[in-house]
Parts: C-alpha cells; structure tokens; sequence
C-alpha cells in the first residue's frame, strides 16, 4: 500500500487470502515518497517467490503502474479513496501505457482484489480454485437466505 492509512481499506485483502490461507507480505511503500524501495521490491518480488501483487494507491496513485513497470508478475491496482471519490485514483491505475498492464479494482475494492488474487493463484492450485469455487457458491446461498427473510418483511401494498 502507498501508506499505512490505506490499511483500513487494504486488510480487506489480507483477510480474504488469509482466509484462503494463502502467504502474503504487506508493505507500505510510496511511489512518490521511497522510489528506491518501491524498485527494490518490485525486482526482487519474483525471485522470492512472490506471484501476484496487490498495490493500492490513492490520489495519483502511481504504485500499481510503477510495480507493473518493474515486475513481469501480474499487478491488481486497488484504487483508494483519498480525494475526488478515488476517481483520480481509479484512472490513475486504469489509464496505463501499452505494454505496461495493471488490473483495476472499484474504489476501495481490496476485497475483490484478494480474491481475484487467489483466482490468479488457483490457475495452478486446483485445492485453492476449489476453495474460490467454494467461496463464490457460498455469495449465492446469501442471497438465496437473503431473499426468503426479504419475504418477510410486510407492507400494505406488497404482493409478495
């Protein structure tokens, strides 16, 4: 993330791969602010392991694309609402120069991020793809209950 304030919106990311129980590191590295770190994780991800990268970033928002520049490993940008609605952010992270792709999310969207993540991931982890497959037959059964207690609820003109 571009700065530890974005944590409240990022630990929605780290709650869904730990509930996939998928490793991950957090970082807190700026574009702007510690260019050199950004670079040297970006480099050296791959080599540790590392196959997927979760980077949210608010107003100009540059981290995603400057990791994406640096890494041939795929980038999911999570756009933070810092200013302007996380507009500025948004089109930051979607507006990329050919050849240089980054994923984007919905503004604050860090919890799809973990989970497109973890699909990314289960291309070669059919356990793991068990797991999102799981996990997204468990969204439709919310709504399934969800509607029966919709049910429920009475008005004086509500036919159903």
């Amino acid at each position: 993330m571009g700065s530890t304030s974005d944590l409240p919106v990022m630990e929605k990311a780290a709650r869904v791969l730990n509930d996939f129980r998928v490793p991950f590191e957090m970082h807190a590295l700026s574009a702007h602010r510690t260019p050199a770190e950004v670079e040297q994780f970006a480099r050296e991800a791959d080599a540790r392991g590392v196959e997927v990268i979760i980077a949210g970033a608010g107003m100009a928002a540059h981290l995603p694309g400057v990791i994406a520049a640096l890494t041939p490993l795929p980038v999911i940008g999570v756009p933070i609402n810092a200013s302007l609605g996380g507009i500025d952010a948004l089109l930051a992270i979607a507006q990329m120069p050919p050849g240089i792709p980054v994923a984007a999310t919905a503004v604050n969207g860090a919890m799809n991020a973990g989970i497109l993540a973890a699909q990314i991931l289960g291309c070669a982890d059919e356990a793991l793809r068990e797991q999102v497959r799981a996990f997204k037959e468990s969204l439709k059964e919310k709504i399934v209950e969800a509607n029966k207690e919709l049910g429920t609820v009475a008005y004086p003109y509500k036919t159903n």
